[in-house]
């Protein structure tokens, strides 16, 4: 059974149930506890920017498998204002809310593969795969 679970982010609880959807999807991949982790703070990170500054938008969590390996593809999808730089987006401390600019480099690192479209004006694609090793 492949596992699809899609989670609209509208408010601060939306951002806590695709946390759980990512954990459950991982441990029934049989990850383990790290990259269990891993995965649930990219998941959190990615719903909390989606809340923050881009709503309406949504957490899309998906067995792949590819390669002989499984791993989950986690993706990020909102119609808020894009990001008009994304290479400054992705440099340690840099923040447009006063935080301290963590998520996006975060979830970069946390994850095996990351990918990011955004257009000014029309919203932000975040395209992650954790492979299960």
């Amino acid at each position: 059974m492949r596992i699809i679970i899609e989670v609209p982010i509208q408010n601060e609880w939306d951002i806590v149930a695709a946390r759980q959807s990512g954990r459950e999807a991982a441990k029934k991949l049989k990850f383990g506890t790290v990259d269990q982790s891993r995965i649930t703070t990219a998941i959190s990170e990615l719903a909390r920017n989606i809340f923050k500054y881009a709503l309406p938008g949504k957490i899309v969590i998906e067995e792949i498998n590819e390669d002989n390996r499984s791993g989950l593809k986690i993706v990020a999808k909102d119609e808020g204002p894009g990001i008009k730089d994304i290479r400054k987006a992705l440099e340690d401390g840099y923040t447009t809310s006063g935080g301290l600019g963590a998520g996006v480099p975060g979830v970069k690192r946390l994850m095996d593969h990351f990918e990011i479209d955004s257009t000014v004006g029309a919203g932000t694609e975040i395209t992650t795969i954790k492979w299960n090793k």
